[in-house]
């Protein structure tokens, strides 16, 4: 399993847990039971301007997970249904473990229970709760998913990788979706989803789409995808619109992507969940200290409409003969509310080495450039080494 594999499969973690990565599979009578996951961890050193730096041993952007899935054909239809729990190495009573020195341990969560039917002449229904549509193929892109990311200090028992340092997450949302069939690789997919703030106007529901074009020239193989999303408020509706690229050649890829919206900052429930866990959730306020960010940040009131842009661009190329991929990213997010302007620069360099074809070592440093309007821009600077194993 080489690394665009393992990645391949970082992404199936995230967004399906797909039969096509599944690491074990078990016939069962009609049916195929398919296993599969990932352990990591990570030790993070990281670097605040002014603030004495931290280390850590903890989780990557990935979860320790195990997805368990079945599928068979009945009745001329393709049926399948996902389960998978997720936890972390580190724990803190905020996250479901024990601040005290015994660190218990953290809680496991569900963050996929779905099934799925159809065929592949009508295309496919998905109903129950997974990754989001919009941003998907942003995070499903991202070389840190194998590692820990810019991203750290807001991280919680898991880091947050490029969350926030160039695009919007997807986050985890109860759903009905509809995905049509490949026209010559031309698919789209449309989304009814929970709300996810209760600012959200009683009766109305969370919107998202995305159009995709998978295409192979030759030896060049890539997508090209363009989403968007919208929730009515009590106030105003947050919407956002995204278009990204990617394309791989010989090993080397590249990967280009934007988002532009409104609003999606404002939509908050909590510090690890957002209308994207963009900017101000995601990144700046888990890098700078609490007396340094404005009341007007770290708790925006639903009368405050942010406008909200970012994106990343990412170079990886594998080393011939030795199988290491080496890559580097640089990515930015900001977001405008009335006079003030928050916004972070960041930019990440890692390798990632198959010491065996199920166990990656990973190493990356990060340097993260936090900015509030009228405050002193702040540089984090995160340096991690660790390992991930899939199965």
């Amino acid at each position: 399993m080489n690394n665009q594999i393992k990645l391949a499969v970082a992404a199936a973690l995230l967004a399906a847990a797909s039969s096509a990565n599944a690491g074990i599979v078990i016939p069962a009578g009609d049916w195929n039971v398919e296993i599969g996951g990932n352990v990591n961890a990570f030790y993070t050193n990281t670097k605040v301007d002014g603030a004495q730096a931290t280390n850590s041993i903890g989780t990557g952007l990935l979860p320790a997970a195990m997805s368990i899935g079945v599928k068979t054909r009945q009745n001329d239809l393709d049926i399948a249904g996902v389960v998978s729990f997720w936890t972390s190495t580190s724990a803190d009573a905020a996250n479901g473990g024990n601040a005290t020195a015994l660190n218990r341990g953290a809680q496991i969560n569900v963050r996929q229970s779905y099934l799925t039917f159809g065929d592949a002449s009508w295309g496919t229904v998905k109903m129950g709760r997974d990754l989001g549509v919009f941003g998907s193929d942003a995070i499903l892109s991202d070389m840190t998913l194998l590692g820990v990311g810019g991203n750290y200090a807001a991280g919680g028992t898991t880091t947050l990788g490029r969350i926030g340092q160039g695009y919007i997450y997807a986050d985890w949302f109860g759903q009905i979706n509809y995905t049509t069939p490949s026209f010559n690789g031309f698919q789209a997919t449309a989304a009814v989803l929970q709300p996810v703030s209760a600012q959200a106007v009683s009766g109305d529901m969370m919107y998202q789409g995305k159009a995709t074009y998978d295409f192979t020239a030759d030896a060049v193989t890539g997508r090209v995808w363009l989403g968007g999303t919208t929730q009515k408020l009590a106030t105003w509706t947050a919407s956002g619109v995204e278009v990204g690229a990617k394309a791989a050649f010989a090993g080397a890829s590249v990967v280009g992507y934007y988002y532009n919206g409104d609003g999606l900052s404002s939509v908050t429930t909590n510090a690890g969940s957002a209308y994207g866990n963009n900017v101000l959730m995601g990144g700046l306020n888990g890098s700078l200290s609490g007396a340094n960010v404005p009341a007007t940040v770290t708790g925006l009131a639903p009368t405050t409409r942010t406008a909200d842009k970012g994106g990343y661009v990412q170079v990886t190329a594998t080393v011939p003969g030795i199988g290491t991929k080496v890559g580097a990213s640089y990515g930015s997010s900001q977001a405008n509310f009335g006079t003030t302007e928050a916004k972070t620069n960041t930019w990440i360099a890692g390798a990632y080495h198959p010491l065996t074809k199920s166990l990656n070592l990973v190493a990356e440093y990060a340097n993260a450039d936090n900015k509030y309007t009228g405050l002193t821009s702040q540089t984090v600077k995160t340096t991690s080494l660790g390992a991930i194993l899939f199965f």
